[in-house]
């Protein structure tokens, strides 16, 4: 893979946001030659590198009720030689949605000769391996995992953990080209093999995302994500006192942290998910606040925002959910102890004229899962381990 090497590094705190790097060539081959690393603006990683890191890599694919047909594309384009852990939270009392997920999983293995772990979110044992771990809040008033995006990436991340993995990446399954999943992937490998700290987080920009009216066009914005970067940039430059426009990626779906730093995190439920994310590194690693991780600002943040090659094109879900799904991003930076009262009118004043904010009230606190680091993961460990290969999707039930 060709990419260009970072251009621009913007410092805030011990987190270093390098600003977009393109995908210049998907494939670098294997004898071609490049000046030394960085020479000319373009760094070649090779494709043992990308196995490399790849090997280390568990992608969790976070479903409900997705169509069959694009959560088996979306599994497809997933590299060999990741680990894959589905954690659905589909229907199964009138029609087993998960009963068909799985073995639409099982069959993908059988063919491909690989193994996946696939669990369902209101599994009565992972409840109670957060019990154990003493993750309450995970739990709702029936003892099991609440509803929400994040919940089930705390499971993923945590058998990611479980599995020995080193990197967790996460992608959505209502992606309709399986390519763009594959270098969704191998772009999260190339930004790891680029960090230099072990606490790092790849955020995937799509090059664009395709509209249906009329005809086919390529749009390079949705109105969610230039709301949400504008408001995380003016965050940002009320910290630092130098205005910027260094965020691209504040609502990045697919995404990849090492295991080191996805511990140390916060995870906020519904929409809230990816936003949270940056928000928790800033008020951590940003300085403006004490860090209690000594280690962590020692070696700083690498946070890497890559541009894919491939467009993406996923499930419309309407216009309610994209104003769902600004309020509650926009409400993790609202409440953040870092925002300045011109970001918290900013925020105001784009929610009300998105007409995704009763003029009258303020946007709703989220809700926040404690930090992995801040629970008994042994625990965890030790209550699943010996019922892992339950949840291999070639297991014999």
């Amino acid at each position: 893979m060709y990419i260009e090497s970072p251009r621009y590094t913007e410092r805030f705190g011990s987190v270093r946001i390098n600003d977009v790097q393109r995908v210049v060539a998907l494939d670098s081959g294997l004898k071609s030659e490049i000046p030394p690393h960085g020479a000319m603006g373009v760094v070649k990683i090779s494709e043992e590198t990308i196995k490399s890191f790849e090997d280390k890599m568990a992608i969790v694919v976070p479903t409900r009720n997705e169509k069959l047909k694009l959560f088996e594309g979306v599994i497809s384009g997933v590299p060999h030689d990741c680990l894959v852990i589905v954690i659905s939270n589909s229907e199964r009392d009138h029609i087993d949605r998960f009963r068909m997920e799985s073995d639409t999983l099982n069959q993908m293995c059988r063919y491909t000769h690989r193994q996946a772990l696939i669990i369902h979110q209101k599994d009565t044992k992972v409840a109670e391996a957060m019990k154990q771990a003493g993750y309450h809040e995970l739990l709702d008033e029936n003892g099991l995992v609440r509803d929400g995006k994040s919940e089930g990436m705390v499971i993923g991340l945590l058998m990611a953990k479980l599995a020995g993995k080193e990197y967790v990446g996460f992608v959505d399954a209502d992606n309709y080209f399986p390519g763009s999943v594959l270098e969704y992937v191998r772009n999260f490998a190339a930004g790891f093999s680029m960090a230099k700290s072990p606490y790092t987080m790849v955020r995937i920009l799509w090059q664009y995302k395709p509209k249906i009216s009329g005809g086919l066009y390529f749009r390079k914005w949705g109105r969610v994500s230039e709301t949400t970067n504008r408001c995380f940039n003016s965050l940002i430059s009320s910290s630092t006192g130098f205005e910027t426009n260094i965020i691209k990626t504040g609502n990045a779906g697919e995404h990849a942290m090492s295991l080191k730093l996805a511990e140390l995190l916060p995870y906020a439920s519904g929409y809230a998910v990816e936003p949270q994310e940056l928000v928790s590194i800033f008020e951590q690693f940003g300085g403006s606040l004490p860090s209690n991780y000594v280690d962590v600002m020692k070696h700083g943040i690498d946070l890497f925002q890559i541009e894919t090659r491939n467009p993406h094109l996923h499930e419309e879900k309407g216009i309610e959910h994209l104003e769902d799904m600004l309020l509650t991003g926009l409400s993790t930076i609202y409440h953040s102890p870092l925002c300045d009262e011109e970001t918290k009118q900013l925020i105001i004043s784009q929610l009300r004229s998105q007409k995704a904010l009763n003029p009258r009230k303020k946007p709703p606190k989220p809700y926040l899962n404690r930090p992995p680091c801040e629970v008994n993961i042994r625990e965890f460990t030790k209550f699943m381990e010996p019922l892992l290969k339950t949840y291999f999707a070639l297991h014999e039930h």
